[in-house]
């Protein structure tokens, strides 16, 4: 085993063990996000984060929120579904981590609307980190600090520790299959997004993305969560106008 490798492992066997000793809460799920919400909990200690946040990739390919350190970095980590950008997302598709050290510096060009939002939550410094399974992308495991700078190489490599053990639980759940039962009420709320869409494709005449670019852009100008805006067009309370241009 090489010397990389060695401490890879270490780290791994301490996350595993500090997760293990994290009390359960009355609000804790009782499946596999359950857990998930320990080592976010665990992980936002650990490396002297302000959040810690992980996302998993769905069946159909679209990113859901499974667990957060709080409700405040739940909120943050939905913006990267509801804006359809941010590092995580990069994180994922390249199946490397991601460090962004100074938000509006660094990341401002390359996700101008999710910099802004996460921006106006607080954060200021934001770190994803890669769930794989041999080539398989699980999610990612993202790290918030409300002040810039680069991550310490011990902290990046604990931080890794905990995106393996992330992985490693997913894994765990799927083969006894508590994976699916634990993000139901998770998925439930993407469909209100997917239904949200199909209407707004009816109604405006819109390819299926450009429905839904339409939702996100006005949960981002009112500041709203993407599914409180999905539950509104659902419900009649929203409709979207074609732009007065006709496109």
């Amino acid at each position: 085993m090489t010397r990389s490798a060695d401490d890879a492992s270490l780290h791994t066997h301490a996350v595993l063990s500090l997760v293990a000793r994290e009390p359960v809460r009355a609000d804790d799920q009782p499946t596999v996000v359950g857990r998930l919400q320990r080592l976010c909990r665990v992980a936002r200690r650990d490396l002297a984060a302000s959040g810690v946040g992980v996302s998993v990739v769905s069946d159909r390919g679209s990113l859901l929120t499974a667990a957060a350190s709080s409700g405040r970095s739940a909120k943050i980590e939905e913006l990267q579904f509801a804006l359809g950008e941010g590092p995580c997302l990069a994180a994922i598709a390249s199946s490397r981590p991601v460090h962004v050290p100074d938000l509006m510096a660094e990341g401002a060009s390359t996700w101008p609307g999710y910099a802004a939002a996460a921006h106006r939550h607080g954060v200021r410094a934001v770190f994803a980190f890669p769930l794989r399974a041999g080539a398989a992308r699980l999610g990612a495991l993202d790290v918030y600090r409300d002040q810039p700078g680069a991550l310490s190489p011990w902290t990046s490599a604990r931080a890794l520790g905990f995106a393996d053990v992330a992985a490693r639980t997913m894994l765990d759940a799927q083969e006894s299959g508590a994976m699916v039962t634990g993000l139901v009420d998770v998925s439930e709320t993407r469909f209100e997004v997917y239904q949200a869409q199909g209407m707004v494709m009816v109604s405006l005449g819109v390819t299926p993305d450009e429905a839904l670019s339409r939702i996100r852009a006005h949960a981002f100008l009112v500041d709203r969560p993407l599914v409180e805006v999905a539950a509104d067009i659902i419900a009649r309370r929203l409709i979207l106008e074609p732009d007065e241009t006709g496109s």
